[in-house]
């Protein structure tokens, strides 16, 4: 199996985790072809895409609530949030789902490129922002609120109680909010907020990511095409091969069982762990 194919595997089964950053890489390398300034050095993201703190640009373009949340003003912007987007989703899931993960992430984005425009507004300040940081902030600090005294191993550090590394994070944001890129700090913390009420929020029975989840599954039926239903007319077959039926649901349910436990491996152990036969075995059967 070469990289490509790889890679295509580990977005076919790394669920919507996996699939937010694959999307923040490709929209990176995109954006690289689009709206980079080789002489300048630096992104140039227009209006339409980015966020910005104009109400106006807002209501014109509503959708840079979100789409500002999968481009970055450059390679290590991107690659410091999806490291740590990486790490806070592996422990996320481990309390939560794969859907509950997409709506916190869209969610909180919305929320905190929201929390920026407003402050931005009020304090009579122009600009446009780009990046991931508000939805990983959120994503981090709901575990935390959840399990904030779940122990994390940190290089050269060692074990550490998890709302100690979060709390750096925010002291930091508050720290640097009105020094250095303010109204990426603003979105750091609009999101860390988000990330906390949407846990206490799951805890008193209220869970908002099914807002994205019924959004997802209304345009899903909308753009479904309508399939006509026949009258199929049935044929009993009084003979009958049972011996040929029953092989066929055994080796389907065989090869579903190995599938199966191929994926537990993977959750357990990590896509690494596997060798070039099981990798081999899901690819084909993925297809």
């Amino acid at each position: 199996m070469n990289i490509l194919d790889d890679l295509k595997l580990q977005y076919k089964i790394g669920g919507f985790s996996n699939k937010i950053i694959f999307w923040n890489v490709g929209c990176f390398v995109l954006s690289i072809i689009l709206f980079y300034k080789f002489k300048e050095g630096s992104f140039n993201y227009p209006v339409w895409i980015s966020l910005s703190s104009n109400p106006t640009d807002i209501l014109y373009f509503p959708w840079t609530l979100l789409t500002y949340s999968f481009l970055h003003a450059g390679f290590f912007h991107l690659l410091f949030n999806m490291m740590i987007l990486n790490f806070s989703s592996r422990l996320f899931l481990t309390y939560f789902t794969q859907k509950q993960f997409l709506g916190l992430y869209f969610l909180s984005a919305i929320f905190a490129g929201g929390l920026f425009s407003i402050f931005y507004y009020i304090l009579g300040f122009q600009s446009n922002i780009v990046g991931a940081s508000g939805s990983v902030m959120a994503i981090l600090v709901a575990t935390t609120t959840y399990q904030p005294l779940m122990e994390i191993r940190l290089m050269f550090i060692g074990n550490i109680k998890l709302w100690y590394l979060t709390g750096v994070f925010i002291l930091l944001d508050l720290l640097q909010i009105l020094t250095d890129n303010t109204g990426g700090h603003i979105a750091h913390i609009g999101g860390a907020l988000f990330g906390f009420l949407y846990i206490k929020l799951l805890q008193n029975g209220t869970d908002l990511s099914k807002i994205v989840s019924s959004v997802i599954d209304f345009f899903g039926t909308l753009f479904q095409p309508n399939k006509s239903n026949p009258f199929k007319k049935v044929h009993v077959n009084s003979r009958g091969n049972i011996p040929k039926n029953e092989s066929k649901i055994i080796i389907k349910d065989k090869t579903q069982q190995q599938i199966d436990e191929i994926l537990d491996k993977i959750s357990k152990s990590g896509y690494e762990s596997l060798n070039v036969a099981e990798r081999d075995f899901l690819f084909k059967a993925g297809k």
